[in-house]
């Protein structure tokens, strides 16, 4: 090599080496790090959030519930959960949250959330039928909750109240723990805290919620006001890089929601990376939850949910979901990438 072909390469060395690196945007995301979570898992470890220029830190949280106070008060720019009587009361109270997209729903033969009773409560005959959940402790996620709906739904079916009842709550994988030990004696988990405890033969399915409340609207995406107005192309590649995840994600099922292929054992292993379950088998032993390839939502179902929340008197104030919902994002992004097509 020439001397002056070394000082050019030593050159351009320089230059590359001392270039400004394009910043990352932080965008904090709470969760609740189950298996419908899969579309931020997704795009996390695909990239896709980086290659939009975001440093996407995920807050696990136990409810969704939960994540509303810390949204309020700043700590958090994205939820990922299902809306609630927290979310329905701060929107009373003025509070600025969207309501942006589908996390998880419930049509037919795809459940999100199972009814399962203790099997010795069943083997002993204390429990028959839905009737027997009268007097029982049962533990769900957080109270005003859309899982709390599911519940109120699946009592309403054996004409026993929600009073009839008493509710523990606890995180999921909690769920998995009180039965184990006996504190409760039904609860109303998500995956993958239902398989576990089925597969570890603590509890019997009794009923799912696609058929106590098909098509539920179980859980979104909600940005807040501040993230939303403030960094609207920041909340617009936010939500582009997580549909993108969920697109793969439905690539990987099969019509019945089951893993298939050599592109559900890519989801798999993201899912074992990112959840507490680390079993491969786990994830393919049931169906997933349904997670819109396109982000709709069912906003009627928002709205069943909000008048049983205001019958349990758990809501403050006036609430307008239709004002809370903001599609602009989500329209922005379809218009871009197109309709969802399943991937060969």
């Amino acid at each position: 090599m020439s001397p002056f072909k070394g000082l050019l390469a030593a050159a351009l060395l320089a230059a590359l080496t001392s270039a400004p690196t394009r910043a990352q945007e932080k965008v904090v995301v709470g969760n609740t790090q189950t298996a419908t979570d899969i579309g931020l898992y997704v795009a996390d470890k695909k990239g896709y959030f980086r290659e939009e220029g975001l440093d996407v830190q995920f807050v696990t949280f136990d409810s969704a519930a939960r994540m509303v106070t810390s949204m309020a008060g700043g700590d958090l720019q994205v939820i990922a959960g299902a809306a609630s009587a927290a979310l329905y009361n701060a929107l009373a109270r003025g509070v600025d949250i969207r309501i942006v997209a589908d996390k998880v729903s419930t049509p037919p033969g795809r459940t999100s959330q199972t009814l399962i009773v203790r099997k010795d409560l069943i083997e002993s005959g204390r429990y028959k039928t839905l009737a027997d959940l009268k007097g029982m402790k049962i533990a769900n996620s957080a109270p005003g909750t859309a899982a709390s709906v599911t519940l109120y739904k699946m009592l309403e079916k054996a004409g026993v109240k929600i009073t009839d009842i008493e509710q523990t709550f606890l995180a999921f994988p909690q769920h998995v723990i009180a039965l184990s030990n006996k504190a409760v004696d039904a609860a109303l988990p998500a995956e993958p805290a239902t398989t576990e405890a089925i597969r570890r033969g603590l509890a019997q399915k009794v009923l799912t919620d696609d058929e106590a409340y098909p098509n539920h609207q179980i859980a979104v995406i909600f940005y807040s006001g501040a993230f939303a107005t403030q960094k609207p192309e920041v909340a617009r590649k936010f939500l582009k890089a997580f549909i993108r995840g969920v697109r793969d994600h439905n690539d990987a099922l099969d019509a019945n929601g089951r893993f298939v292929g050599e592109k559900g054992e890519a989801i798999i292993k993201i899912l074992n990376e990112y959840t507490p379950i680390k079993d491969p088998q786990f994830y393919r032993d049931f169906p997933l939850a349904a997670c819109n390839p396109d982000g709709s939502m069912n906003i009627p179902s928002m709205k069943i949910d909000l008048e049983v929340l205001k019958s349990e008197k758990l809501i403050e104030g006036e609430v307008n979901i239709d004002k809370a919902v903001d599609l602009s994002f989500l329209n922005a992004v379809i218009k871009e990438l197109g309709p969802y097509k399943k991937a060969n």
